[in-house]
């Protein structure tokens, strides 16, 4: 296993050796799919990528906050946060950051005797929008997941359970309708969360709890004005939406704390804040103590 760094404050990524990609090929299971290399590039500003050879596995990239394009068959797109697309092997490209922004991207290399079932049109950007069901967290954990699981070690079963981890992760972009129903309650439960404005806010707030997002979008999603949403908001909750929100960034950051090795800029990137400094304060004022003290409590 090989962690490599293209200077993105808070990246992460795993390029497994060629040795290794072999024992993938050749394994019964693995070789259905699987991963070669994978990363996550927050608020990556100034990043391009160009290959006039292209590669000899498929390139998924994820964009979940700013804006990018690509270059695929002399075709330029542009590709906006809660979009992907997917870059078949052996096909020149490029792609990159928009022009004075920052993508904040996950991405993977894959390959496999069965992965072109995954490609197949989605060459184009595809779009995946938050809704009640949307299950943008659930989707970001699988990749964590393979992630840290190739972190850990390349031995055959750590490939194989990222293989498998990877069949999930392509499948709930693919399949998105059959991911987001597989968890939904019946149709008159889920009627009732769309029109509860605070319980449609909160979950928003949930799965965009990685990026940074206004109050102005909160509203946009619920359909409510700025005084009346936010009174009804603090009625049922007792705190403001960004309150809240910021409430929501400590817990996930607690989790992170608790069931990972990552370090604290790290951490910021993966709830949304750039600032290392200013997430210690807001986490300390949270919980009492400083979130490398809170580590050191919980772990003893």
């Amino acid at each position: 296993m090989i962690t490599r760094r293209d200077g993105f404050s808070g990246e992460r990524s795993v390029v497994l050796p060629p040795m290794v990609v072999d024992m993938e090929r050749e394994d019964a299971l693995t070789s259905s799919l699987f991963v070669t290399d994978i990363g996550y590039y927050p608020h990556a500003a100034h990043h391009c990528r160009e290959r006039r050879e292209g590669l000899s596995e498929h390139v998924l990239i994820y964009c979940v906050e700013g804006c990018g394009w690509y270059r695929l068959s002399n075709n330029v797109m542009e590709v906006r946060a809660g979009e992907f697309f997917i870059l078949p092997a052996g096909r020149p490209h490029a792609y990159g950051s928009a022009e004075g922004e920052a993508w904040t991207i996950y991405w993977v290399h894959f390959g496999g005797t069965h992965s072109h079932i995954y490609v197949d049109g989605a060459q184009e950007p595809q779009r995946i929008n938050t809704a009640i069901n949307s299950r943008i967290i659930d989707r970001n954990n699988i990749f964590e997941e393979i992630l840290t699981t190739l972190s850990h070690g390349c031995g055959l079963e750590h490939l194989r359970y990222a293989s498998a981890l990877l069949h999930h992760y392509l499948a709930s972009m693919r399949y998105l309708d059959m991911f987001r129903a597989a968890t939904q309650k019946d149709s008159a439960s889920a009627q009732g969360q769309y029109i509860d404005p605070v319980g449609a806010a909160i979950h928003y707030m949930q799965e965009h709890v990685e990026q940074r997002i206004t109050l102005n979008d909160v509203l946009h999603y619920v359909g409510y004005s700025s005084s009346r949403f936010s009174k009804l908001f603090r009625q049922r909750t007792g705190c403001s939406p960004l309150a809240y929100f910021n409430l929501l960034k400590v817990q996930a950051a607690r989790r992170w704390l608790d069931e990972t090795d990552l370090c604290l800029n790290q951490i910021c990137h993966k709830v949304g804040i750039e600032d290392p400094y200013y997430f210690s304060r807001l986490f300390s004022k949270t919980m009492g103590l400083s979130p490398q003290a809170y580590r050191k409590r919980q772990r003893g």
